[in-house]
């Protein structure tokens, strides 16, 4: 399987770099992971809604140009569906099953994701109905799906 994270701007802090390598290694036995960026836009702080609509539409545009016509496109969206570790697991599961061995999951800016990724977008998935930085969510997202591989094969992993 082949799983890319596709995220808009370039994670800062030290950190969560240390953190996603760990779970890149850590994942490296179960498949190839990649990690991807596109530049975010400078924005000031308080944008009107046809401002905000105009960033994400910037960068809605870079995100789906690193997207190719044969994956499987998983936008992460508060609006999205929310699942178990297990859920999520028994899906990766079975996509890889249908084989749908690229799925690119898309992490938008701080504003989310553009109308055109999202209808790009096979699916939406939500962790929470709650907030969480963008560049905090590669670090969720990278334990989960490291998660669901260790529930997929039935090793142990701690709850």
């Amino acid at each position: 399987m082949n799983i890319t994270i596709l995220a808009v701007g370039k994670l800062k802090e030290k950190y969560l770099r240390q953190g996603v390598e760990e779970y890149l290694k850590r994942l490296s036995g179960y498949a190839k992971m990649e990690m991807a960026e596109v530049p975010d836009e400078k924005a000031p702080e308080h944008l009107s809604e046809r401002e905000a609509e105009q960033v994400k539409e910037r960068e809605g545009k870079r995100l789906l140009a690193k997207i190719g016509a044969d994956a499987y496109v998983i936008a992460l969206a508060i609006d999205g569906k929310m699942k178990t570790s297990e859920e999520f697991a028994a899906h990766l599961d079975a996509l890889a099953t249908r084989g749908k061995s690229r799925i690119i999951f898309v992490i938008g800016g701080s504003l989310g994701l553009s109308r055109a990724v999202l209808a790009r977008a096979d699916e939406r998935l939500s962790f929470s109905k709650m907030t969480f930085p963008h560049q905090l969510m590669r670090l969720i997202l990278l334990e989960q799906i490291y998660r669901a591989f260790k529930i997929n094969r039935g090793e142990p992993y701690h709850k």
